[in-house]
């Protein structure tokens, strides 16, 4: 079981702090990964962190779970935290997003869908991305493409 939804028992719907890690997987025509959720918006593969893991294991394992695919040589661009990144879900559980942005363009495997959590996945164009994107994504783009401006 995931350790935010046993912590969930004791504290309610109460704000948390979750941790955890998004890669952003550039191919070799500069396009960016992303992956179409169940309501139909866009977003990074990635997800929290579980219970002993390193921010580094967390991207490893998302992105292997969320599109098939095995990454290596992470490079950090940004931690996002703070009051822009505060939620609160339809079920009244609030939560503080404390999310850890890499990037790599070393990665092997086929890309596979976890139907549980996505409906699609593609490579994008940085200058033709879908709008459907919730805030938080597009901060995490923005972090790569400031490296890209530098």
């Amino acid at each position: 079981m995931e350790y935010y939804k046993e912590l969930r028992k004791f504290v309610g719907h109460s704000p948390l702090i979750l941790p955890g890690s998004v890669v952003i997987i550039v191919n070799e025509k500069g396009e960016l990964l992303l992956q179409e959720r169940d309501n139909y918006f866009w977003g990074l593969p990635g997800g929290l962190m579980n219970l002993g893991e390193s921010l580094i294991e967390t991207a490893k394992r998302e992105v292997f779970e969320e599109t098939g695919l095995q990454i290596n040589n992470l490079i950090l661009l940004d931690v996002l935290s703070g009051p822009d990144y505060f939620y609160k879900n339809p079920n009244d559980d609030e939560l503080y997003s404390v999310t850890a942005v890499y990037t790599t363009t070393d990665y092997i495997g086929e890309l596979m869908p976890d139907m549980d959590e996505s409906k699609s996945l593609k490579f994008y164009n940085v200058n033709y991305l879908p709008e459907k994107m919730e805030q938080e994504y597009k901060d995490c783009i923005n972090a790569y493409l400031r490296t890209l401006n530098r």
